[in-house]
């Protein structure tokens, strides 16, 4: 594969990554009504943790899409990764069973390891 298009599939999966997550963060940073009914009421999150959480995405998203930081990313990549992999087990242990609905996170879940894997081969050819 060029170097192009590593870059190009880089920026489009990262592209596409942060802004779903940065999509799905910003009614729990501004305390939405159904946000912190489904996070607090359905999941049991407390509110606190919530706005922490959501704001905690946007910030690792918006470091993702920084050229440079390679250390920042590399956080980044793996909160966003274990805050994915907490909501698909979260769902799950609250329906005390396998719940078809979790499978939805699984899109952006893929993106980012999409993103983290040409990100790695940027890096290597840089």
């Amino acid at each position: 594969m060029s170097t192009k298009t590593n870059n190009i599939l880089y920026w489009v999966t990262t592209i596409l990554f942060a802004g779903f997550m940065i999509w799905s963060s910003v009614p729990g940073a501004m305390k939405n009504e159904q946000a912190i009914a489904f996070m607090n009421g359905m999941l049991g999150y407390p509110i606190y943790f919530i706005v922490f959480i959501s704001v905690a995405k946007i910030a690792g998203s918006v470091a993702l899409l920084i050229p440079g930081l390679n250390k920042i990313k590399e956080w980044a990549y793996a909160g966003l990764f274990f805050d994915l992999a907490g909501a698909i087990y979260s769902v799950n242990a609250v329906a005390n069973k396998f719940e078809p609905s979790s499978l939805f996170i699984a899109l952006p879940l893929i993106l980012g390891i999409a993103s983290y894997y040409f990100w790695n081969k940027k890096k290597a050819a840089a």
